[in-house]
């Protein structure tokens, strides 16, 4: 705020109007400074100094400045959610190891992905990896996870297990940046794999059977994937088992996305005899 001070000869001072209240036995000081009301009104006396302030108003931005900053900000997140679809495509319509490729070759690329991933997420009815969430944390303590397709790791820092975090990029320290069909993990030494958003890609055999390789005997596939994606079920759950699960149960009434448990009852290896298998982008 701007002071001003004033002596009882006020009305000579050529900075502004002084207008005395008569509303009020004790006379109050308001002043009209280029059409602004300035308010501040310590009681009025003769022979004293009165102390007045000046309110500072914000500066007005003007309607065409409003408008180009709305229109450049419409154009970025336009552009944004573009690369976001064309990243996305990618990684649907190619095997893991060419998906990774991209996120080699232009380090900004993880970063749109998820970005947009994140704004997808706040228009779902339901973030499917809270429900995983709500399941893994009514497991016995000892159980170790792997996370394939992490993101930024949010299940292991919502969980009492030991999570292995894995992705394409680490988005951070606690996440091992890897092919899902080629995890560093060691055989047989997991409880439990969950696939959460992240069955991309053209080799899901791939996908599963490292996590056959990776899993212990009866251990458990979790896996939740947009309605959408499946033009068949049974089909999926079928090439599923071949590569060396069985369906335990599943949930088709979640609205917008499936969800899925397998137990591991055979160990697979890395059998090149089975088909491909994906579901739609």
């Amino acid at each position: 705020s701007v002071d001003f001070n004033f002596k009882k000869d006020v009305p000579k001072v050529k900075k502004g109007k002084i207008i005395k209240d008569k509303r009020k036995k004790n006379r109050k000081l308001l002043l009209k400074n280029h059409g602004e009301d300035v308010v501040a009104v310590p009681e009025y006396e003769p022979g004293r100094f009165v102390r007045i302030h000046k309110i500072e108003e914000p500066k007005k931005v003007s309607g065409k400045q409003t408008t180009t900053v709305g229109l450049r900000e419409k154009l970025i997140g336009s552009l944004k959610g573009s690369r976001f679809r064309f990243i996305n495509e990618q990684l649907y319509t190619n095997e893991g190891k060419n998906a990774l490729k991209i996120f080699d070759e232009d380090a900004t690329a993880f970063k749109v992905y998820h970005e947009g991933y994140r704004q997808q997420v706040t228009q779902w009815p339901l973030n499917p990896l809270d429900v995983i969430i709500k399941s893994i944390r009514k497991m016995p303590k000892e159980y170790i996870i792997g996370d394939f397709g992490c993101g930024d790791a949010k299940l292991a820092q919502s969980v009492p297990h030991k999570v292995y975090s894995l992705d394409l990029v680490a988005a951070n320290a606690d996440v091992i940046a890897c092919d899902m069909a080629d995890t560093p993990l060691k055989k047989n030494s997991l409880n439990v794999v969950v696939y959460c958003l992240s069955l991309m890609g053209t080799n899901l055999k791939d996908f599963l059977l490292e996590a056959n390789r990776v899993l212990k005997m009866n251990g458990i596939v979790k896996i939740a994937e947009v309605q959408s994606r499946f033009s068949s079920v049974t089909d999926f759950v079928k090439s599923v088992e071949k590569c060396g699960f069985k369906l335990m149960d599943k949930d088709l009434r979640k609205n917008y996305f499936f969800f899925m448990n397998f137990k591991k009852v055979a160990n697979t290896g890395k059998s090149n005899k089975l088909e491909d298998f994906s579901l739609k982008p």
